[in-house]
């Protein structure tokens, strides 16, 4: 991704610099090859946004180039801050949208990515990763790709998604866990394809959770800025 341009490594480099900077391995998620599996916690979820919001966004797919991104009520692909809110490339941002071909995927993988990202939402609005107008959207999407890309199938995706979701909104899914115990289904027998949806996690949703249940104590997360 930085060959392509879609990461200036000065501009990623200069960001973190501002947190504390880059650790060895965060380096070499950045810049190293053959890294082995992608292992998150709750110190690189942020650093794995970013890496993912850039996969997703420049990336060539069709749900990019014919999904709601496009559709002309929106006034342009460039309008949403999962594309105006990219700063970390090199020249203009739409410049890379869909234009790179770092995951390549079979008709099957992509008929995959595209039924399960109608069906994962994020709290912080009502669309699905079919959608992914904000960074997580976008993350989410690129996630999606690389993973249907090495043949996991639906039920892995949607526990993946859910792993992600749970780093990137804490407080959510932990009152989404709490209103599920209290509906008798301890969290570890949750559907992750049923809490990934609208009723859930998208807005509306959490806050239909909300207007039954006082929420976790811990919040945090969520934000649509690198």
């Amino acid at each position: 991704m930085i060959d392509s341009g879609v990461i200036d490594s000065k501009k990623f480099e200069e960001l973190y610099s501002r947190r504390g900077g880059l650790t060895n391995n965060e380096k070499k998620l950045l810049y190293g090859e053959d890294n082995g599996n992608l292992v998150i916690n709750n110190d690189n979820t942020g650093l794995i946004l970013n890496l993912l919001w850039a996969l997703g966004l420049g990336n060539e797919n069709s749900v990019l180039e014919n999904g709601p991104m496009v559709d002309s009520r929106y006034g342009g692909a460039e309008n949403f801050a999962s594309t105006a809110g990219w700063t970390l490339a090199e020249g203009d941002t739409m410049l890379h949208y869909s234009q790179h071909q770092f995951v390549g995927l079979t008709p099957e993988q992509q008929a995959l990515v595209e039924k399960v990202s109608k069906n994962i939402y994020r709290p912080c609005c009502d669309n699905s990763t079919h959608f992914p107008d904000c960074n997580h959207g976008m993350a989410m999407l690129g996630l999606l790709e690389l993973a249907a890309s090495q043949e996991f199938n639906e039920n892995q995706l949607y526990q993946m998604a859910l792993v992600l979701n749970s780093y990137w909104f804490p407080g959510n899914y932990l009152t989404v866990g709490k209103y599920m115990k209290n509906q008798s289904t301890p969290w570890e027998q949750v559907s992750a394809k049923e809490v990934l949806g609208y009723n859930f996690s998208s807005l509306t949703g959490y806050q239909r959770v909300l207007s039954q249940i006082t929420p976790s104590e811990r919040q945090g997360g969520g934000s649509c800025g690198v």
